[in-house]
């Protein structure tokens, strides 16, 4: 084993410590809040081509494959709790890294929220035409993800405009709606009805918090999970390393 392998071991070993995978498991809401309170961030179930932290492997370890055996205890608790955090208030929820089903902790996503705080903040912003009128049809209150369907009348160009919401951080989930038949809707509300966001972005806090929990990256990883440009994650970077807050090994960026 060579020294770069010998390093990418012990990085693995060292993040599933800080991502809680090893240790004890989180068995409640509460702890799933804290969880991603002290990562900052973390996808809904892990993704084989992005090394980040998940719920899903803090509440179920690393050797467990989520739907392995179907709708599981474990299963259930994470599919419940991604409506349930945001509900509460206790943690952004949407398909943010990497486009994926992802949690941010109300510290990072004010940090990362792009506008003022207000019901209009989608009027400034380059989106499309269904997006703007999804964000103007929940202004008033929450609806489900089915009404707001009907509203938009095409599952593609709902799934889409939703995608696009969400990854400007302008929308989230608030619980769901179980008022139909079947499996229950989740509510989709405004990210700032929700949460204490606007006027306080802070991209050194972000940055400083994403190395922090992946303990080693690069301008690359940084950009795509929180979908800056590749030269605005670097001048970041090396404004850390800069300020004392990072070193650079050549190739990753370390806390």
């Amino acid at each position: 084993m060579g020294i770069q392998d010998t390093s990418d071991a012990e990085l693995g070993q060292a993040r599933a410590g800080r991502w809680w995978v090893r240790g004890r498991r989180v068995g409640s809401i509460e702890r799933a809040a804290k969880f991603v309170d002290d990562i900052g961030f973390a996808l809904l179930f892990p993704a084989r081509r992005a090394v980040v932290p998940s719920l899903w492997d803090a509440v179920a370890g690393e050797d467990e494959e989520p739907f392995g055996g179907g709708m599981g205890v474990n299963e259930q608790r994470v599919w419940t709790w991604k409506d349930e955090l945001p509900r509460r208030g206790l943690a952004w929820y949407g398909a943010y890294l990497g486009g994926r089903s992802s949690f941010l902790s109300p510290e990072l996503l004010r940090a990362l929220y792009p506008a003022a705080g207000d019901p209009g903040d989608h009027v400034l912003m380059e989106l499309s035409p269904a997006a703007h009128e999804i964000a103007e049809a929940i202004a008033a209150e929450p609806l489900s993800t089915a009404t707001l369907r009907a509203l938009i009348g095409d599952r593609g160009r709902y799934q889409r405009a939703i995608t696009e919401l969400q990854r400007n951080l302008l929308v989230t989930t608030a619980g769901v709606d179980e008022t139909g038949s079947g499996w229950p809707a989740a509510l989709i509300t405004l990210t700032c009805h929700q949460f204490d966001v606007g006027g306080s972005a802070d991209h050194a806090l972000a940055t400083r918090r994403f190395l922090d929990t992946m303990l080693a990256t690069t301008a690359g990883e940084l950009a795509r999970a929180y979908r800056w440009p590749v030269a605005q994650a670097r001048a970041r970077l090396t404004e850390e390393v800069e300020t004392g807050h990072a070193t650079f090994d050549g190739t990753r960026y370390l806390p």
